[in-house]
């Protein structure tokens, strides 16, 4: 398949050649040259057109997949084509990459506990603007398994996270909520992790509650002092469970 116009590209030097040949082509995405559903050239013309191997070629198409800006097909009119983004699979790689950083310690809990106070009391502030019934009842649904006292520590913390999300969908606005992705989907469970056990659930969902409510009733402002309140309380349990871990088993 002869290359296109579209795909007119920089020299490539021998360093990092398939992240370099990834970065190209992501470039030509993202600048519209390469158009949702066309069609890549194959390897051997990627290959030659780059001046650099196959197995280069391949590993930059990893990269990109991994990005979800490409896709495969099998078959007769098979091949490798610009896929349309993709929120949740782009959320999800900035979450993958959140929580590295936070495993490396490159993101420290103190940095990822005020993101989220900050971050979280937008995302009040907009949902008491724009919910709607069905965001209501999706917060109101984990409310009610979350005061069930036979729900286990796991589950718990699986449905704290789902409401979470569910405030952020219920801000109905798409560049925050891929933003907010790395939050809930990162930092979130790291959180619960680390405290479940030390977890007060009935302050927790209280809180829960009273934010549904100021939500329902259209009061961003206040909706945003509760979940101040509430991360405030997470954090001061966060803070005494590394604290504890530090010093060490009591002897």
């Amino acid at each position: 398949m002869a290359l296109r116009g579209e795909l007119q590209t920089g020299g490539i030097v021998r360093d990092g050649l398939s992240r370099q040949v990834a970065d190209q082509l992501r470039a030509a995405i993202v600048e519209g040259r390469l158009k949702v559903d066309d069609r890549l050239p194959n390897e051997d013309g990627l290959a030659q057109h780059f001046g650099v191997s196959r197995a280069t070629i391949r590993e930059a198409l990893k990269i990109l997949a991994a990005q979800n800006l490409i896709r495969s097909r099998r078959g007769p009119a098979g091949g490798t084509f610009v896929s349309r983004p993709d929120p949740q699979g782009l959320g999800s790689a900035i979450a993958d990459a959140a929580m590295l950083l936070v495993g490396t310690g490159d993101i420290g809990m103190e940095d990822m506990l005020t993101a989220r106070a900050e971050t979280e009391a937008v995302c009040c502030r907009l949902a008491a603007r724009a919910r709607t019934a069905d965001d209501l009842a999706a917060l109101r649904a984990e409310l009610a398994l979350q005061r069930d006292p036979t729900l286990r520590d796991e589950e718990f913390c699986a449905s704290d996270l789902r409401f979470h999300r569910a405030l952020v969908q219920a801000t109905h606005n798409p560049p925050l909520k891929l933003m907010m992705y790395a939050v809930i989907e990162s930092f979130i469970p790291v959180t619960n992790m680390l405290i479940y056990r030390d977890h007060e659930r009935r302050l927790s969902v209280d809180l829960h509650e009273a934010i549904t409510d100021a939500v329902a009733a259209g009061d961003g402002p206040r909706a945003a002092e509760l979940m101040a309140r509430h991360l405030e309380g997470m954090r001061g349990l966060l803070t005494a469970t590394l604290d504890r871990r530090a010093a060490g088993p009591a002897v």
